[in-house]
């Protein structure tokens, strides 16, 4: 019995670690004035995304050869940062084409390295389309999702951690830290999606303050649509919003940033 309740309190006094650490680490985001729980700093982000980004290139096959693509490409993105207040931001930006011809993606690690997959790139049809990658992109930078997520996950293990401790039946071990693993997982994709959304808006808002066509943002929805195929998982096990969703909240971003 004894070893059940100090079972018990270890597990409790984990999860009161791990929220006073997420919920006291506050800090106002200065691009969108939102308030978020994040313990690195800017200089930490750009720092972690300096030393990621190479290591990201290779699991795609490497930098894409051509230097005109790459320089193409960072024209548009650079255009897009100097032109709107992402340019006030801290983080040091930087835009690359990845050799991958089959894996249809863009990403951003911390601090401002954009990554676009050459089969991306191939499917988009013009310069706004592309914008519409990057300005997405350019907003979980500024946005600070990474950071967001790296904190939400410390939080989100450790309360698993805690449970999986407490709770833990002797006649099946591992078995409850599996499953608070998993349902941890599952919390950490709706953050996701909630970040994508935040991006699409927002990418729709650099687009317009940088000169192009914001509607390009929904082709490059349906492009993404037309890559998933008929068998994309359901909204909630992944961590995208389902495109025609997305078009939907694309369109209302338009409509409110046009008429500003």
């Amino acid at each position: 019995m004894r070893s059940r309740i100090t079972q018990v309190l270890i597990g409790l006094v984990m999860a009161v670690v791990a929220l006073f650490t997420y919920f006291t680490n506050t800090q106002e985001n200065p691009v969108t004035g939102e308030k978020q729980h994040i313990s690195l700093t800017p200089e930490q982000e750009v720092q972690l995304g300096l030393e990621s980004a190479p290591q990201m290139a290779q699991e795609f096959g490497g930098l894409y050869p051509d230097e005109k693509v790459q320089q193409a490409v960072k024209r548009v993105g650079q255009k897009i940062v100097n032109s709107t207040s992402v340019k006030n931001s801290p983080y040091q930006f930087d835009f690359h084409v990845l050799a991958d011809n089959r894996t249809v993606n863009a990403f951003a690690v911390p601090g401002g390295q954009i990554f676009i997959t050459a089969a991306l790139l191939d499917k988009l049809k013009n310069e706004d389309q592309l914008a519409g990658v990057l300005s997405h992109e350019i907003t979980h930078v500024v946005g600070r999702h990474s950071a967001e997520q790296i904190s939400k996950q410390q939080l989100t293990q450790g309360l698993a951690g805690a449970a999986a401790i407490a709770t833990e039946d002797p006649n099946s071990p591992g078995r409850n830290a599996a499953i608070a693993s998993y349902v941890a997982n599952l919390i950490n994709l709706k953050y996701g999606r909630d970040d994508e959304v935040e991006s699409d808006q927002l990418g729709v808002r650099w687009m317009i303050e940088s000169g192009y066509k914001p509607e390009a943002m929904i082709d490059v929805m349906e492009v993404l649509k037309a890559a998933g195929g008929p068998n994309r998982p359901s909204e909630f096990m992944s961590s995208h919003p389902d495109p025609d969703n997305r078009i939907e909240r694309i369109k209302e971003a338009i409509a409110k940033y046009k008429g500003q």
